[in-house]
């Protein structure tokens, strides 16, 4: 299995000096890869980001914390709450505007953490220019700037490279017995998060309260069942960001979407007395925007065990609030009562052995003719669009290339056609599949 590291790495600094611009540039996706989620509302300001082989979590802090404020005081909890949760913080200032009384508090404050902090100078978009624009930064004191374009590109690839020794694996990963299966516990504060923690392993581990936002942290649980090992996350609750007015309760996002980046499985819990909710659909695309497998665990059951009209109205509002991820098992669970926890090791094994299943070539280009064939692809720019060849490039979630003649004439119907057929065909039925299109190399037309 793949193990993938959670170091987060925040941006901070004032508005306009680029974050999100950076943010755009890193998770920069290559084109015509198909989505997953269709339907998935997606939040911009964080995401599932790869460099050269080291996975991390990207976080743009401006986007988690939106508060009305005064500046100075927005970009100062900025910069406290990112060194409470982030492994890194770049922080970014801007090249065209100069040094900024507010550059300087918070480099006052970053000065103070033990944490790798990278100081950025953003807007420099050559090397003509690069001496001239730094001049000013210098006075700071800190030990290097970074000179970046992160609107063209200048200085990104040596920061980038500067940045893979600090994405290493934690001393807990690297400890972790081999092949453990790790799995993150994700939902609303108070559905029962850490009571269904207890409950599967059989002892308080954890704090349980009726009192919302108990978890804090992250708390990992290491167990073993039937000769198989597993980590268990449970996650701070995640709250719209309106009601997170508490500095503690602002990041538990952060500390939730780190867990999502270091798991395999996320297994959401909903509240069955409060039904799914807008909430619920985005924890699940959280979920996905990081490719993660996915089961549902719909908690307190018992609590509508005797009305079975009640049943099917929330499994009917589950169905249709889900539409966009129909392989997500869904299981109906009460952590006080225990219904439901024997079916949950056996179903995690089977989305487990899906997420990181490999298949050999030959079968997929079998599949990938056999699709064609049943449905010919359109015509594009009046030539027919042709599929020579597939192959699987990733697992975690199962990631397949398909060589095409025109990849850009590809319509999104045709592409989610191809990419049921292999999930149909590959037996994928409970985890997401992504299909990523790419052109033929030297190809020569036809006259």
């Amino acid at each position: 299995m793949s193990n993938e590291n959670a170091t987060l790495v925040a941006l901070i600094g004032r508005p306009n000096v680029g974050k999100s611009t950076l943010f755009n540039r890193m998770v920069k996706r290559r084109d015509a890869l198909v989505d997953p989620t269709p339907g998935v509302t997606r939040d911009r300001h964080y995401a599932r980001v790869t460099w050269e082989d080291h996975p991390f979590v990207l976080v743009d802090t401006g986007g988690i914390d939106s508060e009305d404020d005064t500046i100075n005081s927005h970009i100062r909890n900025q910069a406290l709450q990112a060194l409470d949760e982030a492994d890194v913080i770049f922080f970014l200032m801007d090249g065209r505007e100069g040094l900024t009384p507010s550059d300087h508090e918070i480099v006052n404050i970053l000065r103070k953490t033990e944490k790798k902090v990278f100081f950025i100078v953003n807007k420099i978009d050559s090397p003509e220019i690069e001496d001239n624009l730094l001049a000013p930064f210098w006075e700071l004191g800190v030990e290097q700037l970074w000179a970046l374009s992160g609107d063209h590109g200048y200085g990104y690839k040596t920061l980038m490279e500067a940045l893979v020794p600090h994405l290493e694996k934690s001393d807990l990963e690297m400890d972790l017995p081999e092949n453990t299966m790790r799995i993150a516990f994700l939902g609303r504060p108070n559905v029962g998060k850490s009571s269904m923690v207890n409950a599967i392993i059989g002892q308080d581990r954890m704090v349980v309260s009726n009192v919302a936002g108990t978890t804090r942290d992250s708390v990992d649980t290491l167990v073993s069942k039937d000769q198989y090992n597993y980590l268990l996350i449970d996650t701070a609750g995640i709250r719209r960001r309106g009601k997170t007015k508490d500095k503690l309760e602002k990041f538990s996002v952060l500390k939730a979407l780190k867990a999502i980046g270091r798991c395999d499985i996320a297994l959401v819990v909903l509240d069955a007395s409060e039904g799914i909710t807008e909430q619920d659909t985005k924890v699940i695309s959280y979920t996905q925007d990081q490719g993660r497998a996915l089961i549902i665990l719909i908690n307190k059951w018992d609590l509508i065990a005797d009305d079975k009209k009640r049943q099917e109205q929330l499994m009917e509002e589950v169905g249709r609030a889900l539409k966009f991820i129909p392989f997500a098992p869904i299981l109906k669970v009460s952590a006080l009562t225990g219904k439901g926890i024997k079916r949950l090791f056996p179903e995690i094994g089977k989305v487990h052995r899906q997420f990181h299943q490999r298949f050999p070539t030959a079968a997929l280009n079998r599949l990938l003719a056999e699709a064609v064939e049943r449905h010919e692809p359109p015509y594009y720019h009046g030539r027919r669009l042709k599929f020579y060849y597939t192959a699987q490039l990733g697992t975690a979630p199962p990631f397949f290339a398909v060589v095409s003649n025109d990849p850009k004439g590809i319509h999104f119907s045709y592409q989610r056609y191809l990419t049921n057929c292999f999930r149909d065909g590959l037996g994928l039925d409970r985890v997401p599949v992504q299909l990523m299109f790419r052109q033929r190399k030297g190809r020569k037309k036809k006259s």
